[in-house]
């Protein structure tokens, strides 16, 4: 899962500084994944991206980047809808890949934050309730 975000991690955060990347990186392996419910997307065999839950928020969602714009996102987050009905999310505004893919999905902005490590700031999103 480290790998995976390694890989995808720079092209949606690329605003991050190297000091700010290397401390979630470290916290990714420590916190964030540990405490989370993780499910990996494979492909042949191999694993190509994976979803962070955090009871109904997406705490993390990361594809290889050779498998976005495939419908993989929207597969994985299809399949945590079927489990666990609304979510919701935080966002970097930055974000020119997550944050048009939660709003094609159907995620509307329903506040906004700042990323503490960073400053940068971030949209809390939610699927509204079918």
């Amino acid at each position: 899962m480290i790998a995976i975000w390694d890989r995808a991690e720079p092209l949606a955060h690329p605003f991050l500084s190297d000091e700010v990347r290397d401390q979630v990186r470290k916290d990714m392996r420590n916190i964030y994944l540990p405490n989370a419910e993780n499910w990996v997307l494979e492909s042949e065999g191999a694993p190509v991206g994976f979803i962070a839950m955090i009871g109904t928020e997406i705490g993390g969602l990361f594809l290889a980047p050779s498998e976005q714009g495939k419908g993989r996102g929207r597969h994985m987050v299809d399949h945590i809808v079927a489990l666990k009905g609304p979510l919701t999310v935080e966002v970097f505004k930055d974000n020119k890949i997550g944050l048009p893919f939660y709003q094609r999905y159907g995620f509307v902005i329903i506040g906004e934050g700042v990323f503490d490590a960073s400053g940068d700031e971030t949209f809390k999103m939610a699927m509204p309730a079918s």
